[in-house]
């Protein structure tokens, strides 16, 4: 009954394109479990901040160096803090440093951006989801103004967030 259901689920993606499965491939072979990286992509070209912010529904709470992204991580916040090690941290930017890190499930992104602190080198953006700029811890901004990084939030379903940075 499981065979069943899987190969059924398996055909119904693969008729829509293969989304699912592609996006689960590129994390596994990342080396990352799925409940701690949910998404993992490098673009074709430059995207910019922008229109990644638009896919995102983000809302720009600090402006960094760089006005573009070559590709994102989206990642389960609590899961890659308390789980990875620092090189494995660090694999979270797979082929270019040039990239979006999404941190999902945060409630005021102290964690996510104390971790960027020591991280070398900085994505150029970092976007915060499940959290208003209002509810936003209050040395935020002035973390990613010094580590010159873009810093945003949204709180759009991380579904749909996911389905519209495939299309990017």
């Amino acid at each position: 009954v499981v065979r069943r259901t899987v190969d059924g689920l398996l055909d119904i993606d693969e008729q829509r394109g293969g989304g699912r499965l592609r996006q689960y491939a590129r994390v596994l072979s990342a080396g990352f479990e799925s409940d701690i990286v949910h998404d993992l992509r490098e673009y074709s070209t430059a995207v910019s901040l922008d229109t990644f912010y638009d896919a995102m529904g983000a809302t720009e709470v600090a402006r960094g160096d760089q006005d573009h992204v070559n590709g994102h991580t989206v990642i389960n916040s609590i899961e890659a803090i308390t789980r990875l090690s620092s090189e494995e941290f660090y694999r979270l930017y797979g082929q270019s440093t040039n990239r979006a890190l999404v941190f999902t499930g945060v409630t005021r992104g102290e964690s996510p951006l104390v971790a960027m602190r020591v991280v070398s080198p900085t994505p150029n953006a970092v976007v915060l989801h499940g959290i208003e700029d209002g509810e936003l811890w209050e040395h935020a901004a002035d973390l990613a103004r010094v580590d010159q990084f873009s810093l945003a939030t949204s709180t759009k379903d991380l579904d749909e967030c996911l389905a519209d940075l495939q299309a990017l």
